[in-house]
This record gives structure tokens, C-alpha cells and sequence, in this order.
């Protein structure tokens, strides 16, 4: 048969009868169809325009929807091309599960004179046989580690043993060759027929046997280990047809014939089931078998259309056995499979389908007979159901002359044995196949416009991890621009730009160029970060332009450095003076004076403003004298609060020209103090900066303000307000005529004559009375009073103040004829008055109302005096005689006192204390005299003490201080009580 000429021969293998250099009959290949790539996403890995270097690091053949770049396209048909983006259209754009990028290095230089044949790859090294037989070691990266050739035909397989220390290769040409890196240990075998697979121990380089097991054409299983006298040669299993693939893990070998899949223990030397080919499947040389142990217990075989999981069992016995686990069929020819990590029990495969065939076979019409064109190959991950989860076609340089047999998948696993990446090869190219990362499906997000959901993932990412919060932000922020949806992106601003000064700067100045500063104002940060001033002064100018309330609301909030205050204030003051009297602009105003140090000149606009911290203004900042000549509108000002805070507690409105009641600023309580103004508290406290003089000048168009000016002056210090008494004798009789009485006893500075010139004017009659009384004039008060007032009381008690006998007799002979005022009297009766005197007064017949009441009143006092005489006459008397005998018993009793005291005359001590010591001492001691005030001294140093008689010394008490003296040993002084 043709198939098994090629077989045969030493030249490479022509896969479903492709030639052995695909480039030279590719003219007569027809154009490939893309019927089979609908819903399949297409990659194309041939344009080396955008390539930005060799290196697979730099060289990301992945864009922003996952694909790497289509530079050299293959031949397609247009139709195709329309049908594909119609389903892409209409199905929208899904995310890749994949990324591409394209092997660096030495491989365009191999690749470009050679085809490759086998690949095998470790945790290092990635090692690629070719058609020409020619072996090339190489890192990830595509750098050279080392080449050979040692075959003179086609490589069929190659492997690395686990350290990566030896690579073996099996070829057309018969030969199997084992060769060191890093070394000098080479073997070399000729097996006589064509070899297809091979397979080293996974412990080769540590054990001394460097066992393998290779086969091919022959049909042979041969194990191949050294011994003492050479290599000796095992056969495992023949005469089932040729072996087609070979894979040893552990202690377990699996290889392909065309009956099946065979498992043999190394261990037990024994074989285990076989599993049998699909029924019906193609010829096993056509669509080769993929053998892939996952663990030392997993197999994984796909063979044509076929995938089946095989899993090795151990029995309770000892003995293994092989179980198929799963077996389905897809809808294409498999040229490679490799575990997928994500879903766990998913399956990457490398699919090829076939091209279709004409219905007429044996047509003469040469396009009909000339050989169809492949389609692209597909990368498929397939879920442990047989559910296809997604695709990819791949478009490779000539991918439309090659077959399944051409293309390969190898895995490279990570240092936990994980799946990490994986390699796809075909005669011309070599791509490197990721897993898309958190950055990718970031990027992904990015192409498709959808920044939030970006967003998002860059920020569960983190920094430092390939992705940027600033750089999708900023992307996000000017497609919102671009789509009018300004609000949203300034809420996005501190999210995004953080503690990015220049990038918080650009995005204020592409909101004021899109003329939406406004938008993002609220966010733009005044501390951490802080930004240049221009920024803060542009916002500053705009809210003065277009929102002034919001200018002052941030001329309060923002601290004062971060913009220009002098050009603010400037700029304020302008527009202040194109309007005047806007109450919004003299508040910014006043704001940036007090920022500025400036409080004298914000002053001014407070008090227009009526702004209620004035006063607390004016006494933190000491512009005492800036207000000294605007006291009356600082009065105003201060009676205009005043009538806001009645009207906030439910007080009547008053019109602004009328003061309020002086009633309503007075304490009714006795003895509190009153509760001032602020304005009048001011400046009365502060007399010393605004003269008295100046305020009452000032004050004098406001009466009322004056009065309440000078009425708290007066309360703090009478004298300061001596000059203005007569003043207020007048503001008390107009404002609050019912404190003018305590005024008039108060001070003594004002003019009497005045005074009741003004109470006369005003009928306040005990003003009246009481200035007549300072006048001497006791008798017209008195007339006032019971003319005026007809109050007996007040009578008698301004009869008692002036404790004059001839005011009293002009009062009983004026109630002489009034019984109320004689009734009055009789009650009121005191010692200032007899009452004999009085009754006397009364004339026969006149009718009293009371009298006998006020009588019997009369009589029962008397007689409750009299009680009382006696009483404290009895208690007198008992209370002397106690302190008598109280006094007399202190100053008889003993008295302590030192023998070694000194008199207070002489200066010399009292007693003799060496005539203590001796009792029977005929020397007398001086006599001692005790005063009752309790002095001792010498009765030789009194006026006649010396005339006393001695007294002689009682024998006990000389006795008592002579043992007290022997036991001092006559160094301290002696205790004696006198008598």
C-alpha cells in the first residue's frame, strides 16, 4: 500500500498522504472553507508585523480580545469570512479562555529551513525533533541550550528524562539515540525497522539501569537496560501491529498498537487489560493515538475521534486492573489532548477537522480530483461530560496543506505539577498556549467597553499585580466624558485617581475643557493629595461667576494656602463692586479678610450683614477702637438680634424702628443681676477704648439706647456715669420710671431740683416724696402723701426715716378728723409714738371703724412687751450669776507652771531650784506671786510685795520637788502647781 511504502522509507512522514515538504505542492492545494468555524473563535500567529521581539515574554501574540495578531493570513474564502462576523454579530463577542503567543528565539531560524517532527518538553527544557532529523534543546524562551542531529530521517518522537539532563529520540531511520545535555554519556541503538515512539524512565538519570522502552513499525515493545555486559533487550509485547505511541509513568508503561491500548507493570512484569480500539474507527496510522498518564493511576487516550479515561485500580489481592472510566466520541479528529485545570476534569484538545469530500470519487474533472485544503486547526476545551466549552482555530503558516497527524499539544506543568502552559506545534510553527490570567480578563473587560466591571477586578487584584486602577479609570472616566454621563465620572474620580496628584490635575482640566468643572468640584481633594493652585484658583473663579453661595461654602471649608488669597480677595472685591450690596458677596468677602489676618476690614461687612458674631469678633480681635465711632449702629445691630431671639421664642415682630419695651430687658426678680445686651456689655467693659463721653454723643439721637448704655455704666461703677445723672434721672422717668427711686437713693450726682422738676412732670409722687425729703422739705412730703397717696402706712414709715417730733405731731393732728388714718396709727403704734398721745387726739363722737380691735391690739403688745421685760430679766440674771461662779472657780484653781520659769519683771528664775535639792535648807525660797490673769512673778519685784509675810514651805510639796530634782539630776526644770 502507498501508506505503508511511506511508512517504510527513510524520508518524512507524509501524514493522510500530504508530501514530505508541504511547501512544494502548495500550489495545487485548493483554497480551505470555514464552514466548520462558525461559533469558533479564530487565531492567527503568523503576522510577524506586530511582533514586537522574538522573545515570548515581549511578544504577547494575545490583543485585547484574547487573539494573537493575524499577520499572515492563509487563504480563506470571503464567504467565509461574511458568515463568521454574521455570527459574531449576532452572538456578541465572548470572552477567550486562552492566550497565544508565538515561541521567540531559535525557533523562526529552525523553523524557516526545517518542519518539525516531535516535541517534548520538562520542568526546563522544551526539546523539538525535526523532518530533517535534527534534535534542538531550547529554555521557554526560544534560546538555544543545544543541537545534534543524529538521525538521517524523520524524528518521530522525542522525550526529556525528569531532570532534564538526557533527551531521547527515535526516528524513521531505525535509530534510537539517547544523548546528555550537559555531558558525555550517548547511546545509541539501531532497531533496524522505522521506530514511532519512545519512552525513557521517569527515573533515568538517577538509576543505573537507563532503562526506555521503544517501538515502531516492527511491532515490537522492547525494553532496553544496562547491565554489567551491555544493554540487554526485554520485549514486552509484539505481533499486535506497529506501536504508536508509548508513555511511562511510574512503575506503569502504556502504548498504542492497532488493536488497542496495552498497560504494563514494571514492577510485576505483567500486563494488564487491554482496551480495545474504537470499533469502526479509522486505520490507526491515519489519526494518531495521544497517550497522557495525569497521575500514576490516570490515563488519558484519544485516538481518532475517541476520548476515553482509564483509570488503574488495585485489587484487595495485590493485583491492578484497568477500568474505563468515561468514553465519548467528538465531532473531530483528536491531534492532541492535555488535562485543562479549569473545570477540574476538563480536557484541552488540539482538533483537526477533516476537509470535505466530493460526492463523485471518481470524477475526471482535475479540480474535483485535486486533494482538498485543510481546515485550520482547533484548540477545544472540553468538559469531563464531552461538553465542548470553548474554541479556538488557530490560523498557523500553512495550516491549509498539513493533517492531523502533523500537529502536536504538549503540556508544561508547574512546579506543584499543575497544568501551567501549553505548547501546540505544527510543521512551521510553535505557540506558547495560556491560561488567561486576572489581567487579561481585565484587558478583555477594557476592549468590550465594560470599565466598571474592570474596575472592579482591578481592584479584588491589587497593586503591583500587571493592572492599574489609575490607567482603567482613566479610560472609564473619558468614556463617560465621551457619553455625557459627567456626574457619574467625577463620582469616579477619588476611586480612581487616589493620591495621584497630576492625574487628579488632568482630569479637572479635561472636565473645565468639556465645560463640566462644576461636575467634579465636590470631589477634588484639598489635603492628601494636594494639588497647584492654579487648580484651586480655577474652581475659585468659576463658583465666583456661576454659584456664589457655593464660593462661600468653600471659601469656610477649604484651608486658606492651597489657593492665591490676595487674587481671591481681589477678585471678590471687583465683583463687589459691579454689584453692590449683595449680601452673598460681602459675606465671601468678609471671609477672605479674616483668612487674610484682616479682621478690621471683615468687620464692616459683618455689621451690614448683622452677622451675630460681632461681638465676639470685636473682643477676640481687640477693634475696640475700630468701633468706637459706629456705636450707634453697633446698637441697632445688637436690638436687631434682639428681636430675632424674641421672635424665635414666639414674641410678637416688632417694626425695627421701635426699641423694644424696657420692660422686656429688665429682671423683675429681686436681688439678680440683669441679663445685658451684648452691644451694651461691650461697651461698657471696655471704657477705656470708647470714651463714655463719645458713646453718650453717639447715642444721644436713641434715647433708649442711651438709657440702656448708662443704666449698665451705672450698675458696674457709679462715678463713671456721675456726669449723665441728671441724664438718667430723665431716661428712668421715660423708660423705667419704677427703678427710678433706687436710682434716686443710689447716686448722689444728680441735681435734685431737676429731678423733681422731671418726677413732678411725670406724677411720680414717691419720687416726689423722696426728694422732698432729701430737700428738708419733710412736711410737703408728707402732705404728698396723704394728699396723693392716702396711704397711712407710707406716713408713718416716712415719719419713722425722718425721726422728727414736729413731722409726727403735723401727722396725728392731721388724722385728727380721719378715722382710717387714727385706725392706721393705732395699729402702727410703736415706740416712736405713745399711745396715750394719741388716743388723747381723738375728739367725743367720732366713729372709728376697728377701734376696739385696735385697741385690744394695743393692750395685748403692751402686755407681750412687758412678758418679755421680765423674761429677759430672769434669763439676765441667771446667766450672770452662772459666769460669776464660773469666773470665780478658773481663777481659784491650781495652776501648772515650771519651776525653771522666769519672772517677767526681773527676768530672773521664779524659784531657787539648788535650795530644792537640799529640803532642810535653812535659806527660804522668794515668795511667788499668781495674778489672776495667771502671771507669776516676785512679790519683791510688785509695789509692795515686799511687805508680804513669807509663808513657810510645805514640807510635802518641798519634798515632792526636791525628789523630782534628784531624779533630773537637777538639769531640767521642776513641775510645781501653785496654789
Amino acid at each position: 500500500m502507498a501508506t505503508a511504502a511511506a511508512v517504510e522509507s527513510t524520508a518524512p512522514p507524509a501524514s493522510n498522504g500530504i508530501p514530505d515538504s508541504p511547501e512544494r505542492n502548495a500550489a495545487t492545494v485548493a483554497q480551505p472553507t470555514d464552514a466548520h468555524t462558525n461559533g469558533t473563535s479564530e487565531i492567527n500567529v503568523d503576522d510577524p508585523s506586530s511582533r514586537l521581539t522574538d522573545s515570548p515574554a515581549q511578544d504577547p501574540f494575545v490583543l485585547a480580545n484574547g487573539h494573537p495578531p493575524e499577520l499572515h493570513p492563509a487563504p480563506e474564502s470571503a464567504a467565509g469570512d461574511d458568515e463568521s462576523e454574521d455570527d459574531e454579530d449576532d452572538e456578541g463577542e465572548e470572552e477567550p479562555v486562552l492566550k497565544y503567543e508565538k515561541m521567540g528565539g531559535i525557533v523562526n531560524e529552525v523553523l524557516e529551513k526545517d518542519t518539525a517532527s516531535a516535541i517534548a518538553v520538562s520542568s526546563k527544557l522544551v526539546a523539538i525533533g525535526t523532518h530533517n532529523g535534527v534534535a534542538h534543546i531550547m529554555d521557554f524562551a526560544g534560546n538555544r541550550v543545544k543541537s545534534y542531529r543524529s538521525h538521517r530521517a524523520s524524528i518521530n518522537d522525542i522525550r526529556i528524562d525528569s531532570t532534564s539532563e538526557f533527551v531521547a529520540t527515535a526516528s524513521m531511520d531505525g535509530q534510537a539515540a539517547i544523548v546528555s545535555i550537559s555531558g558525555t554519556e550517548n547511546y545509541g541503538f539501531d532497531l533496524k525497522r522505522p521506530l514511532r515512539a519512545i519512552a525513557l524512565d521517569p527515573h533515568f538519570a538517577k538509576r543505573g539501569t537507563r532503562a526506555f522502552v521503544c517501538g515502531g513499525m516492527a511491532g515490537t515493545l522492547v525494553m532496553h537496560e544496562k547491565g554489567w555486559l551491555g544493554h540487554k533487550e526485554t520485549t514486552i509485547h509484539s505481533n499486535e501491529g506497529p506501536i504508536w505511541a508509548i508513555q511511562w509513568q511510574g512503575h506503569l508503561i502504556a502504548w498504542a498498537n492497532d488493536n488497542g491500548v496495552k498497560i504494563y507493570d514494571t514492577q510485576s512484569q505483567e500486563r494488564l487489560m487491554s482496551i480495545a480500539r474504537p470499533a469502526n474507527g479509522p486505520r490507526a496510522d491515519l489519526f494518531k493515538c495521544t497517550l497522557r498518564w495525569t497521575d500514576d493511576t490516570s490515563l488519558i487516550i484519544a485516538w481518532a475521534d475517541h476520548i476515553m479515561l482509564a483509570r488503574i485500580r488495585t485489587r484487595g489481592n495485590g493485583s491492578m486492573s484497568v477500568e474505563v472510566t468515561a468514553h465519548f466520541q467528538v465531532d473531530c479528529m483528536l491531534s492532541g489532548i492535555a488535562p485543562h485545570p479549569d473545570p477540574i476534569g476538563s480536557f484541552l484538545t488540539l482538533d483537526y477537522v477533516p476537509p470535505d469530500t466530493f460526492d463523485n470519487e471518481a470524477t475526471a474533472n482535475p479540480e474535483e480530483q485535486r486533494r482538498k485544503a485543510a481546515n485550520r486547526p482547533e484548540l477545544r476545551i472540553i468538559s469531563s461530560a464531552g461538553e465542548e466549552l470553548s474554541s479556538d482555530a488557530l490560523t498557523l503558516k500553512g495550516f491549509h496543506m498539513y493533517g492531523c497527524n502533523d500537529y502536536l499539544l504538549e503540556i508544561v506543568r508547574g512546579s506543584g505539577g499543575e497544568p501551567d502552559h501549553f505548547i501546540v506545534v505544527s510543521p512551521k510553527d510553535i505557540i506558547i498556549v495560556k491560561l488567561r490570567d486576572a489581567v487579561d480578563h481585565i484587558n478583555w473587560l477594557v476592549e468590550q467597553e465594560l470599565y466598571e466591571e474592570a474596575l472592579e477586578e482591578v481592584e479584588k487584584l491589587g497593586p503591583g499585580k500587571g493592572a492599574e486602577v489609575s490607567e482603567i479609570g482613566r479610560k472609564y472616566i473619558e468614556y463617560l466624558i465621551e457619553e455625557g454621563e459627567f456626574e457619574k465620572a467625577a463620582k469616579l474620580t477619588p476611586r480612581v485617581f487616589g493620591q495621584n496628584a497630576k492625574d487628579w490635575e488632568n482630569s479637572v482640566f479635561y472636565f473645565a475643557k468639556k465645560k463640566q468643572l462644576q461636575g467634579i468640584i465636590p470631589f477634588v481633594p484639598t489635603k492628601e493629595p494636594r494639588l497647584s493652585r492654579l487648580v484651586y484658583d480655577m474652581i475659585i473663579v468659576h463658583f465666583l461667576e456661576h454659584d456664589q453661595q457655593a464660593l462661600l461654602t468653600t471659601i469656610k471649608e477649604w484651608p486658606s494656602d492651597i489657593y492665591d488669597l490676595s487674587a481671591a480677595i481681589v477678585a471678590v472685591k471687583a465683583k463687589l463692586d459691579r454689584s453692590p450690596g449683595v449680601p452673598i458677596l460681602m459675606e465671601c468677602l468678609a471671609e477672605l479678610y479674616m483668612l487674610n489676618r484682616q479682621p478690621g476690614k471683615a468687620l464692616e461687612y459683618y455689621l451690614r450683614l448683622r452677622k451675630p458674631h460681632v461681638f465676639d469678633l470685636i473682643r477676640e480681635h481687640n477693634l475696640f477702637t475700630v468701633v468706637r465711632d459706629q456705636v450707634l449702629l453697633l446698637m441697632e445691630f445688637d436690638q436687631e438680634l434682639e428681636r430675632r431671639k424674641k421672635q424665635e421664642d414666639g414674641g410678637q415682630i416688632q417694626n425695627l424702628a421701635t426699641p423694644i419695651s424696657p420692660t422686656a430687658t429688665m429682671d423683675k426678680g429681686k436681688g439678680k443681676k440683669k441679663e445685658r445686651s451684648k452691644a451694651v456689655a461691650l461697651l461698657v467693659d471696655h471704657t477705656y477704648a470708647i470714651p463714655t463721653a463719645r458713646v453718650v454723643q453717639q447715642l444721644q439721637p436713641q434715647p433708649y439706647y442711651l438709657y440702656l448704655y448708662l443704666d449698665a455704666l451705672c450698675d458696674k461703677d457709679p462715678y463713671l456715669a456721675a456726669d449723665f445723672s441728671d441724664e438718667q434721672v430723665q431716661l428712668y422717668a421715660d423708660f423705667e420710671p419704677s427703678r427710678l427711686i433706687d436710682f434716686l437713693r443710689a447716686s448722689n450726682y444728680y441735681s435734685l431740683a431737676k429731678a423733681y422738676e422731671i418726677c413732678e412732670k411725670k406724677d411720680l409722687v414717691p419720687e416726689m416724696v423722696f426728694l422732698l425729703g432729701r430737700m428738708g422739705n419733710n412736711k410737703k412730703a408728707l402732705n404728698l402723701i396723704i394728699e396723693k397717696l392716702g396711704d397711712v402706712n407710707r406716713a408713718i414709715d416716712f415719719a419713722k426715716e425722718q425721726n422728727d417730733d414736729d413731722l409726727w405731731e403735723d401727722l396725728l393732728k392731721y388724722s385728727e378728723t380721719r378715722p382710717l388714718f387714727i385706725r392706721g396709727l393705732l395699729e402702727n403704734v410703736g415706740a416712736e409714738i405713745d399711745p396715750i398721745r394719741l388716743i388723747r387726739r381723738i375728739k367725743n363722737g367720732l366713729e372709728i371703724p376697728g377701734l376696739k380691735e385696735a385697741l385690744i391690739k394695743i393692750l395685748w403688745e403692751f402686755n407681750l412687751q412687758v412678758s418679755l421685760l421680765e423674761g429677759c430679766e430672769t434669763i439676765l440674771s441667771s446667766d450672770c450669776t452662772t459666769l460669776a461662779s464660773r469666773l470665780q472657780s478658773r481663777q481659784t484653781n491650781g495652776y501648772l507652771s515650771s519651776a525653771s520659769r522666769l519672772c517677767p519683771v526681773c527676768s530672773l528664775p521664779l524659784f531657787n531650784t539648788s535650795l530644792l535639792l537640799v529640803p532642810t535648807s535653812s535659806v527660804p525660797q522668794p515668795l511667788v506671786l499668781l495674778f489672776l490673769c495667771r502671771h507669776l512673778v516676785h512679790a519683791a519685784c510688785v509695789k509692795g510685795g515686799d511687805k508680804l509675810p513669807e509663808r513657810p514651805l510645805d514640807d510635802i510639796l518641798a519634798g515632792f520637788l526636791a525628789g523630782s530634782g534628784s531624779r533630773n539630776g537637777g538639769k531640767r526644770g521642776i513641775g510645781s502647781k501653785i496654789a
